[in-house]
């Protein structure tokens, strides 16, 4: 009987780069240029891996048209790609995970909340896309975490069962939407300690980069 397939699914901002301050210094700084004061540290706990369109109606206008939001979201992700250009790199051990992963036959997906110019921007940047056997964003679907449907996607795309995937999360948020699709999940600290996610059963480990894991043993 051949062993059932399984697939690593990486969220991307905060987990394959350790971008997530960029991109809340990014916000706090489109935000200010309208007027409006946010707290950093709030706004990542109550924003990591939602939509762009879910944060602008959140904190400007709910009743903005599409187009308007669209129009946002470019300038916000534009401000953010000009802050974090010279910075950008892959968290450690990455690429020696991938690599491992797909010579022993795991799948593997990229699941996030950004728009497609951001994966482009991190993903060809670092000439990573080659690794991937799919890559699901928040074009992709119409809700973002803790919805699981970012990661169902990707399960689906890559023919895996999602109990047989591993999620590689860096927010609560997160985590939660990998719980709510029946997915295990491995924490990287590049965002927040490990005690903020001490109320998940769901996770298999907690780690500082890529470098301390091993396949197998995740998937044991």
């Amino acid at each position: 009987m051949r062993p059932a397939a399984r697939a690593f699914v990486f969220d991307m901002d905060g987990t394959i780069v350790d971008n997530m301050a960029f991109h809340t210094r990014s916000w706090i700084t489109f935000f200010e240029r309208r007027g409006k004061a946010v707290d950093a540290d709030e706004f990542f706990r109550t924003t990591a891996g939602r939509q762009g369109q879910e944060i602008i109606r959140s904190h400007l206008e709910a009743e903005l048209a599409d187009d308007e939001v669209a129009t946002l979201i470019h300038e916000k992700e534009g401000v953010y790609r000009e802050l974090y250009a010279p910075h950008l790199r892959a968290v450690r051990g990455f690429e020696e995970l991938v690599a491992g992963a797909k010579a022993g036959g795991t799948r593997l997906a990229v699941a996030t909340a950004a728009p497609p110019a951001n994966i482009e921007f991190t993903l060809d940047g670092l000439d990573l896309r080659r690794h991937f056997d799919a890559i699901v964003g928040a074009a992709d679907v119409a809700r973002g975490k803790p919805h699981p449907d970012v990661f169902l996607e990707a399960a689906r795309r890559c023919g895996v069962a999602p109990e047989h995937c591993i999620v590689f999360e860096d927010a609560p948020l997160g985590v939660e939407a990998a719980r709510r699709a029946g997915m295990r999940a491995v924490v990287l600290t590049t965002t927040l300690p490990a005690a903020s996610f001490e109320e998940f059963d769901n996770i298999v480990a907690i780690v500082n980069d890529f470098s301390e894991l091993d396949v197998d043993s995740l998937f044991a």
